[in-house]
């Protein structure tokens, strides 16, 4: 699907495979114009303030053909997201989150959730309920039968009012992790999550 990406600076989850570490510190030296920050791609550390207006103001200017939002990071929930995600529904776009689930989440009604819960990372936070019940769709990383086990534990006892999708996505492209999400997907009912931009070589 054609989706703008933002990528929201600061991440204290601590994940060990993170292909995005670049995203976890938010540095006063690092701080660039926000032109500047545009369209980059690499590990590069830099970030630029935004305020909603200016970012709906950039986002619709006309530069970009897609109409669906991602916001990311780091983690995006450690930012109050109602507003830009109001504005820019109003102003005729999708908005889609990822997060940890380790911060709560705070969106216009309309926003597709997809919570990536992060157990016992190494930032030492949980996972929140209230995160897991605002899913629209649970997506777990998965290596070994432990991150199942995992998901499972989560999600026992927990209400999920939104009946989320569940999906696995093998942290690797190695056949092993991949197979494994398969085989649990058929058993379970669940869907398999293929990050299919490390096939394509999309950055």
């Amino acid at each position: 699907m054609p989706a703008v990406f933002l990528r929201l600076q600061g991440c204290p989850v601590g994940c060990p495979w993170c292909d995005t570490r670049h995203t976890w510190e938010v540095e006063p030296e690092n701080q660039v114009d926000p032109e500047q920050i545009i369209g980059i791609s690499g590990d590069k550390p830099i970030w630029a303030g935004y305020d909603e207006a200016q970012l709906v103001a950039l986002l619709t200017d006309g530069r970009y053909s897609a109409r669906h939002l991602v916001i990311t990071g780091g983690e995006p929930c450690l930012y109050d997201l109602t507003e830009l995600t109001r504005l820019m529904h109003a102003a005729g776009w999708r908005c889609q989150i990822e997060t940890s689930g380790c911060a709560e989440v705070r969106c216009d009604e309309q926003t597709w959730v997809t919570v990536s819960p992060k157990v016992n990372m190494k930032g030492g936070l949980p996972v929140l309920s209230q995160a897991l019940a605002r899913a629209d769709e649970i997506k777990h990383p998965i290596a070994t039968e432990r991150h199942i086990e995992e998901l499972d534990q989560l999600l026992e006892g927990q209400p999920l009012p939104r009946e989320p999708q569940i999906c696995l996505q093998p942290i690797s492209t190695k056949k092993r992790a991949t197979e494994l999400a398969i085989d649990t997907c058929i058993k379970r009912n669940w869907r398999l999550s293929v990050q299919t931009h490390k096939y394509l070589d999309i950055d």
